[in-house]
């Protein structure tokens, strides 16, 4: 059933810093989840110097329905993205970074952990006092191809469940909630500092949240993101309802008792708003 409450507003200001970012972007040839997935958050991120850069290419081989990213069949071929990725990082003198990519199933060999790594690497070398926090796709689930990205070191590994197991499959035509569930527990059993987000306003209720909140707690995930969902396009799926401020609070209250380390949630809150403030 879908209620009438207020749409979330988003700050629109051109700033200095702003154009400072952009024009990094544009001349490194990079591509950002910012622009490609609609973020509501570009213009404050972006504000801040810091951005979400999505490596290997911005054609994603699934089409999960409520991504804006580009489906179809991928035409990116760049070795030298990882090193530019660094240059780039190193421009806007980063101190965080987060790195995420379109899904690439199409490269059966590892399905572009190579390139993950290897992007991980060159930051740690070229940018040594920059933390990098990666947000990745399930990789199938391929157990060698997420140990290339745990080996290279990143200091947060991040991969979103992005909502709740009933709705799910209808969500995330191609995705698996167990195999997301299978990421989150191998990181964790690898050592690495974890963290998990998801949206909500899809047709969720409010037990199956906090379900989902204690499911990856209890796999030792330590960093939770939970925003509202909004539609990119009319192709996509539609908003249930907008979900009021006091939920929000309710669910990082809720959460910090389940012992995350750090629970942002609030209306506008994406996978790496204000990421570096979870190290």
């Amino acid at each position: 059933m879908i209620t009438k409450t207020i749409k979330p507003k988003i700050r629109l200001q051109v700033t200095e810093g702003y154009r400072f970012v952009n024009d990094v972007v544009q001349k490194n040839k990079l591509n950002t989840v910012c622009e490609e997935a609609r973020c509501p958050n570009i213009y404050e991120c972006w504000d801040r110097r810091t951005a979400t850069i999505m490596i290997l290419g911005d054609i994603c081989t699934r089409a999960c329905g409520f991504c804006s990213v580009k489906t179809g069949k991928p035409n990116w071929d760049d070795p030298l993205e990882p090193y530019r990725t660094a240059m780039a990082v190193k421009k806007m003198d980063l101190r965080h970074v987060v790195i995420t990519s379109v899904d690439r199933d199409d490269l059966k060999n590892d399905y572009g952990a190579s390139i993950w790594a290897d992007t991980i690497d060159q930051i740690h070398h070229h940018v040594p006092n920059c933390n990098v926090e990666v947000l990745t796709p399930d990789f199938k689930g391929y157990k060698p191809s997420l140990l290339k990205v745990f080996n290279a070191g990143p200091e947060i590994f991040s991969h979103n469940v992005e909502c709740v197991e009933r709705i799910s499959k209808q969500v995330r035509t191609q995705a698996n909630w167990q195999r997301s569930l299978d990421v989150l527990r191998y990181s964790v059993g690898n050592g690495m500092r974890t963290k998990t987000g998801m949206m909500v306003g899809l047709g969720e209720r409010f037990d199956e949240v906090i379900d989902t909140m204690r499911q990856v707690a209890e796999l030792g995930v330590k960093l939770f993101t939970i925003g509202q969902y909004l539609q990119p396009t009319k192709d996509h799926l539609p908003v249930g309802r907008y979900v009021e401020d006091q939920e929000f609070i309710d669910f990082k209250q809720i959460g910090l008792e389940m012992g995350f380390d750090s629970v942002k949630s609030g209306s506008l809150v994406r996978s790496s708003y204000h990421a570096d403030e979870g190290v």
